[in-house]
């Protein structure tokens, strides 16, 4: 039993509403009391088949990591990794540098292609290969394929310039194709065929060989508004047609300057005592005295014709000759 206290309570503690110095005590007692109850444990951390799960990710994870680590190890193994790039390919201060034959599946972007001092470049297809050139638009405006039948370039000049000065040797574009070269030789057995009108302040051939100038079926004009000039120092100088050959000079003449000057295959006319000529080709009878002197006469459609020479003059206008020509 509890032991009996008095308490002695003062005037101020008897406010309305204020805890009693018995009540506080009575209150305070009962906490202090020993309690007969058995207190209850609860264990802690992660038991069960928690743990065993726990402890079997924790094994995969270390296994997954251990795979990866080999792997990586096999490739980069494999694949030569280095510090300086990854098998045949090395990266350079310049840009990226391939030793060996290289294939890539994808386009290719690259500002320049270079291959080593003592070796070509060499772009190689089982097809062909194509260069194309873009503009800032991605519009095309070259390309240049390299087929297994011709070599295609489409573009709006081409030019082929000489490596030492950069002489453009060959150009070509809508409206000309010109050659620089010092010297064109064509060496194809018909020669070079023109379908229209060639232009050139000189034509010559090499040295030994003849110029031959030639229209097998049409004629041959050559024509220069302050003169032609056909030369031949070393050799002779021989033009032949089927039909006829015309020297024309509209304005000036027909100057004709050699030590000798033959006109061949002329018809001859025969002088009679009736002062009539006719035509023949056939020398004079073997009665007569031998000719052997025999005058050019003209006819006045320009026709040219041997008359045998006399004291006068034997032309005649009203010769067979000219009137049968």
């Amino acid at each position: 039993q509890m032991d009996e206290k008095w308490i002695i309570i003062s005037e101020e503690d008897r406010r309305p509403g204020a805890m009693t110095r018995e009540q506080y005590i009575l209150a305070t007692q009962q906490n202090s009391l020993p309690r007969t109850e058995h207190p209850q444990f609860y264990p802690v951390g992660i038991y069960g088949w928690r743990k065993r799960c726990l402890y079997f990710f924790v094994l995969l994870l270390l296994v997954t990591m251990i795979v990866n680590l080999a792997m990586t190890i096999w490739i980069l193994k494999v694949m030569n990794f280095t510090v300086d790039g990854m098998g045949n390919l090395r990266v350079t201060k310049k840009g990226i540098r391939l030793e060996g034959i290289s294939e890539f599946l994808l386009p290719l972007y690259v500002k320049e292609i270079h291959s080593r001092k003592d070796s070509p470049l060499v772009l190689q297809s089982d097809r062909n290969v194509t260069v194309n050139a873009r503009n800032h638009m991605g519009q095309l405006t070259g390309q240049l394929t390299v087929g297994a039948d011709a070599v295609e370039a489409q573009c709006k000049r081409f030019e082929v310039r000489a490596s030492g000065d950069g002489k453009v040797l060959f150009s070509a574009d809508e409206d000309e194709i010109v050659i620089g070269a010092d010297r064109l030789k064509v060496t194809g057995t018909e020669g070079a065929v023109f379908g229209h009108s060639v232009e050139t302040p000189h034509i010559r051939a090499e040295p030994s060989q003849d110029l031959k100038l030639e229209s097998p079926t049409r004629s041959l004009v050559m024509e220069a508004p302050r003169g032609v000039q056909v030369s031949a120092a070393a050799g002779d100088l021989k033009a032949t047609c089927r039909k006829e050959l015309h020297l024309q000079s509209t304005e000036g003449e027909i100057f004709l300057n050699a030590d000798t000057i033959r006109l061949g295959n002329l018809p001859m006319g025969s002088f009679s005592s009736s002062s009539s000529f006719s035509s023949s080709s056939s020398s004079p009878s073997s009665s007569a005295p031998r000719q052997t002197i025999y005058e050019l006469c003209a006819c006045p459609n320009g026709k040219l014709y041997l008359s045998p020479a006399g004291a006068g003059s034997t032309c005649q206008s009203s010769s067979n000759i000219c009137l049968w020509s």
